[in-house]
């Protein structure tokens, strides 16, 4: 290899360092940018009059083999089913109804949710439930169930064939069962039959929800509203409502919508609050969450209690004795001794938990724990127990 080869590689391997160096130092704001990405408007707030509706019917399913429900019991089934036939044109005497043993059928609630600017035709997601004593709906048929909203307005018809995700087996008093067998699923097993009209395109302003009351996330809302699309089109109207100018057109103000959705937005941090499930134990602290300084004396206390029996027999000869049998009970008391920790100030949520874990106590002590150092004034967040 001659010299001016040799020169030649070297520049050339000088160059491609640059430019990886270049596209490293490119990357690397980048990468930086996406780690801290701001979060959308889309995913703060939501618009006002564009929401889903809760729908609701009682059918009935047929086909079941043997798992109906016992219409003995459950006089709303034979009900239904006398007013279907009656539909179909079938009338069934008062004498035939007290007769029927409908094994086969079984009485249900049928619900389903209504998503916004739903259209006649289209299909949606239903769930069956059982309201009688059925003991399963698998292989059943719902019949045509009207589903209405809250208004008593029907707005769905849903029929089909029950998907229900579970088995069981019976047999000598014996019984094995897996999930649950009185509830399942038709998907597209309902189809939207009315419009629900939205306000959407009434009046030349939208207004934003928020999904949690938060003045500084509504004047960040706003805020941004304004950068993009000029001063004084949005408006911040409490801690939860941003009042946004929007285009009359109705393809224009989509557009808006649109493109005002995936703003970014810069999430205020959330109010220090620990959730406390009194009925599982289960604590959640969120990362706003400090700690003061204080000290903590924290021991166990148990009682155990056991009994023994004690049998008092008569002599052999005795006549009219009789055999007694009492219990000797022993209470013990068992107290430990609790030691004084006392916990540094904490101003990061891992520092907290640090802390926390080091007084070794469970999750039912760190209830009456945490209650004790919000009383001293030692925890800045706020208890919420659900």
């Amino acid at each position: 290899m001659n010299t001016w080869t040799l020169k030649a590689e070297i520049t050339g391997l000088r160059q491609a360092l640059r430019c990886g160096l270049a596209v490293c130092l490119a990357i690397g704001p980048a990468l930086t940018s996406l780690s801290h990405a701001a979060t959308r408007i889309k995913e703060v707030a939501a618009i006002e009059g564009v929401r889903s509706n809760q729908l609701t019917g009682f059918g009935l399913v047929v086909g079941l083999d043997g798992t109906g429900d016992q219409t003995t019991q459950m006089p709303y089934t034979t009900q239904g089913l006398a007013n279907y036939m009656q539909q179909l044109g079938l009338t069934l005497t008062p004498a035939s109804l007290t007769q029927l043993q409908m094994k086969n059928v079984a009485g249900v609630l049928v619900t389903a949710q209504l998503p916004a600017f739903a259209r006649p035709g289209q299909l949606l997601d239903i769930n069956v439930s059982s309201l009688g004593n059925a003991k399963s709906l698998k292989g059943g048929t719902l019949i045509a169930t009207p589903l209405k909203g809250a208004d008593g307005e029907v707005y769905a018809l849903a029929q089909g064939n029950l998907i229900v995700a579970g088995a069981g087996a019976s047999a000598g008093g014996s019984k094995v069962q897996v999930n649950h067998l009185s509830a399942g699923r038709i998907p597209d097993g309902a189809q939207v039959e009315r419009l629900v009209p939205t306000a959407l395109q009434d009046g030349p302003t939208v207004s934003l929800s928020l999904n949690a009351s938060d003045f500084q996330t509504a004047r960040k809302v706003a805020q941004t509203i304004n950068r993009k699309f000029g001063e004084g089109v949005a408006r911040a109207l409490d801690g939860r409502t941003v009042q946004v100018n929007a285009p009359q057109s109705p393809n224009e103000r989509i557009t808006f919508l649109a493109e005002m959705e995936e703003l970014p937005v810069e999430a205020s941090i959330a109010a220090a609050k620990v959730i406390i499930n009194s009925r599982t134990g289960s604590i959640v602290l969120n990362q706003a969450v400090t700690l003061g300084a204080c000290a903590i004396a924290h021991g166990n206390l148990s009682i155990s209690i056991s009994s023994t029996p004690i049998i008092s027999q008569p002599n052999p000869m005795s006549t009219g004795g009789q055999t007694v049998v009492t219990e000797k009970a022993n209470i013990e008391i068992k107290q430990e001794p609790g030691k004084l920790i006392q916990i540094p100030a904490a101003a990061q949520l891992a520092d907290v938990v640090r802390a926390l874990n080091s007084l070794g106590a469970t999750p039912q002590d760190l209830l009456a724990i945490l209650q004790a150092i919000k009383s001293a004034g030692a925890l800045n967040a706020e208890l919420e127990v659900i």
